[in-house]
């Protein structure tokens, strides 16, 4: 079957389920679609092709004898920050390119339990660093729909190898936007869940009070379904919640009539790209259409979401990254003269700029002189953030707006600027901020690149975006857009 790379992923299970084809044709279909475009799109770091044909047969086996799970013999690809046992786990960086994981992280054991089968590890920012998937140790990833342009970051990989139909879904992390960023740039649809909703045990960590793993996927539906097998508590997890997870994928027809929704009055501003903003503005209509009341929500706080964010973030990473001095595993020096030399040569040749530039960053914020001026400040800041989401819901049931100021910008336009660059988070940073669930939705086309609509919930509320989201999918196709080269 040649198209079995246009379903969806509830499609797929479905036809393994009903034997109309076999998981060993499903993987082998989409490992010959990385195989071929690996070399333009550059979207993964590893592939395993012989333990996904191998678990493909096991999975068939299943299948037969009537004992699958939800997704078994049902492809996926992993951000390459999940620690895969028996896989080299990379983060995109030097520091990391010999590592092979001793171990699953939870994200990984629950998806494999459920019956997924890994295809690679995608490509990604290093450590998570960056918004345009530029950073990488491995070279950039490069657009589906542009290969000139960016995929967004930091899991562009993911992100693109959902575009491009190489994996009909990806997991994915979000500390800044890297979930919801790269899915409106690409095209598809990104959850964030709440922070704590899914465990973040053997998600190499960025800043460990902000990020949060969650699913790339074509639809709402599909997202639904992975998250559904994500989330849970997890006592590996100091920051994991114990709260029940519902069905996500039975609770996405909920009806949207008298659905109050809060159009967020700073995203609507001068920074946003005018075409951008009437793709999101027609979206809106659908919704209204589909009997949801929209008013004009004010967050005063929410534009020192991205000062607050760049203390906060480069503060933890430089307290997360510091285990990486080539003592215990990961990149080491050659012929180290002592202690000193071993440390300075080790990480700085493992450590590509822009990571290096935030470990300084975060080490100066944190330094005795500067850490109630800067940090301290930042957490307050942050407070009020997240006291203005708050008052937002208590008079509308979600939030909406642009995911990113623009679509995709060509590869290499921002590097040299990372000011410019770190302001293409500034729709996404506040819910992270927040802890909120948020996910980005294809609204519309610019020039031939993707436009995306970002859906935020309140704490906890990861059913009622996804529905939100689904509702919208139900009466438009932008999120069945295939990108010509891979249609």
């Amino acid at each position: 079957m040649t198209d079995l790379h246009r379903k969806t992923l509830v499609e797929l299970a479905a036809g393994l389920r009903a034997r109309r084809f076999s998981s060993v044709e499903l993987v082998r279909a989409y490992l010959e679609r990385i195989e071929a475009s690996q070399a333009t799109l550059n979207a993964f770091i590893s592939i395993t092709g012989e333990s996904a044909l191998r678990d493909a047969q096991a999975a068939d086996a299943a299948l037969a004898a009537g004992a699958a799970g939800p997704l078994t013999g049902v492809p996926i690809a992993h951000k390459d920050l999940f620690c895969t046992q028996g896989v080299r786990t990379s983060c995109g960086s030097r520091m990391l390119d010999n590592f092979v994981s001793p171990y699953d992280a939870t994200v990984v054991a629950k998806l494999k339990a459920a019956g997924a089968i890994t295809l690679g590890k995608t490509n990604m920012d290093e450590f998570a660093m960056g918004s345009s998937n530029e950073t990488s140790y491995y070279g950039p990833v490069r657009n589906p729909w542009n290969t000139g342009m960016v995929p967004g970051g930091s899991s562009g990989g993911s992100a693109a190898a959902v575009a491009a139909r190489l994996a009909p879904v990806a997991t994915a992390t979000d500390t800044g936007g890297s979930i919801r960023q790269p899915a409106a740039l690409c095209g598809v649809t990104g959850i964030k869940p709440t922070y704590g909703r899914v465990s973040r045990y053997g998600m190499v960590a960025f800043a460990s009070s902000l990020d949060q793993g969650g699913v790339l996927a074509t639809t709402a539906m599909d997202a639904a379904l992975v998250l559904r097998e994500m989330a849970g508590f997890d006592s590996n997890d100091s920051t994991s919640v114990d709260v029940p997870v519902p069905d996500y994928v039975a609770g996405l027809e909920q009806p949207l009539a008298g659905l109050k929704v809060g159009l967020l009055k700073e995203f609507f501003d001068k920074g946003l790209e005018r075409r951008t903003e009437k793709c999101i503005r027609e979206a809106l209509r659908v919704y209204e259409s589909l009997g949801a009341v929209l008013s004009e929500v004010s967050l005063p706080s929410l534009p020192l979401s991205v000062p607050v964010y760049y203390v906060v973030a480069p503060a933890e990473c430089s307290s997360n990254l510091a285990r990486f001095d080539g003592v215990r595993f990961g990149h080491r020096c050659a012929n180290p003269r002592d202690l000193q030399d071993l440390y300075r040569r080790s990480r700085g040749e493992g450590f590509g700029a822009e990571v290096k530039r935030r470990i300084m960053t975060g080490t100066y914020v944190l330094s005795a002189g500067y850490f109630d001026a800067y940090y301290l400040k930042a957490q307050r800041v942050r407070q009020l953030i997240n006291a203005d989401f708050i008052r937002a819901f208590q008079s509308v049931d979600v939030l909406m707006g642009p995911t990113t100021p623009t679509p995709a910008f060509a590869i290499g336009a921002k590097t040299s600027d990372p000011v410019t660059m770190y302001l293409n988070d500034i729709y996404t940073i506040g819910a992270n901020l927040a802890g909120l669930p948020a996910a980005s939705i294809p609204c519309g086309f610019v020039e031939g690149l993707p436009v995306g609509l970002q859906i935020v919930g309140p704490h906890f509320s990861e059913a009622r975006v996804l529905a939100v989201a689904h509702a919208f999918q139900r009466d438009t196709d932008w999120h069945s857009r295939v990108p010509r080269d891979y249609a």
